[in-house]
């Protein structure tokens, strides 16, 4: 029997929309196909981790305080970020900077993500994906590790695994992105959570994550207008510093603000997963 037909699976899969899904080395996968654009989503188990990062942890920022956090339920999350390709087709138009349709969309703010994420949903009306939570988020970049990085530390930090500046401390708006799945994947199939692009998460950004052991944590989100709310973002990007680019590292934009740093990643919660197990379970009682 597969190690992931058990409790720690998600209770209906594959979902109605899925195109095509499997199971390899790193669990459950499905993806949707919309006008020969194919995404994909990984599984990604619940689990207890070690959200932020020790005292002595260099490169580390005062926000990041070091508590456990655990996920009690499973949740799928894209193994890319929202490519050039994907946004073209659903939105029409293609706000990137670095134009190629295998890289991640970028020049797009938290408003703009949450427009096209609404659009998607419409579109197929099986699908409800959203942005991760931010500690949705840190806990599959990190895939079980404790590391800086999910493949190591600050001497196992190169352009042949990460696309940033290349250099620790310092910022360099000289490169650009690249093609999404041209770095190595984590031990859970997901590709460049580190570098590349910065990745809006669902959160208002707050000053400290608090060292209270919780679950599930969700910080406060706003559904209003304001543009001056500050959101998070997380993962480094292809001009930001090796500091940046750690499991770790927290950093904020204005929720309008559009820059060629800024992409997203798509998630989906249990929310729907329960939904459909229940209308399955009540289809079989009919």
């Amino acid at each position: 029997m597969s190690a992931y037909r058990n409790h720690l699976s998600p209770p209906v899969f594959p979902y109605a929309w899925a195109s095509d899904w499997g199971e390899d080395r790193y669990g459950l996968w499905q993806a949707f196909t919309y006008k020969n654009v194919r995404h994909a989503f990984r599984w990604i188990q619940p689990g207890t981790f070690m959200m932020g990062s020790p005292e002595a942890e260099e490169g580390r920022d005062s926000d990041e305080d070091l508590h456990k956090v655990t996920i009690t339920q499973g949740f799928w999350l894209a193994e890319t970020t929202v490519t050039q390709a994907l946004w073209q087709i659903t939105m029409g138009e293609n706000p990137s900077h670095f134009k190629s349709d295998k890289r991640p969309v970028e020049t797009v703010s938290w408003e703009d993500s949450h427009a096209f994420i609404d659009k998607l949903n419409q579109i197929h009306s099986d699908l409800s994906v959203r942005l991760p939570w931010e500690a949705e988020w840190e806990y599959a970049c990190r895939a079980g590790t404790k590391t800086l990085f999910n493949f190591g530390d600050k001497q196992d930090l190169t352009l042949e695994k990460v696309n940033y500046s290349g250099k620790w401390d310092d910022s360099d708006i000289k490169g650009e992105t690249k093609d999404v799945k041209t770095y190595p994947c984590n031990a859970w199939g997901l590709y460049e959570m580190h570098g590349n692009v910065w990745e809006w998460c669902e959160d208002m950004w707050r000053d400290h994550l608090g060292k209270d052991v919780v679950s599930n944590p969700k910080a406060v989100a706003r559904d209003d207008q304001e543009a001056s709310i500050l959101q998070v973002v997380r993962g480094g990007s292809w001009g930001s510093n090796g500091g940046f680019a750690r499991s770790a590292s927290r950093h904020k934009f204005y929720r309008n603000d559009r820059r060629a740093l800024l992409g997203f990643r798509l998630a989906i919660g249990l929310e729907l997963q329960s939904a459909q197990h229940d209308a399955k379970r009540l289809q079989g009682k009919t």
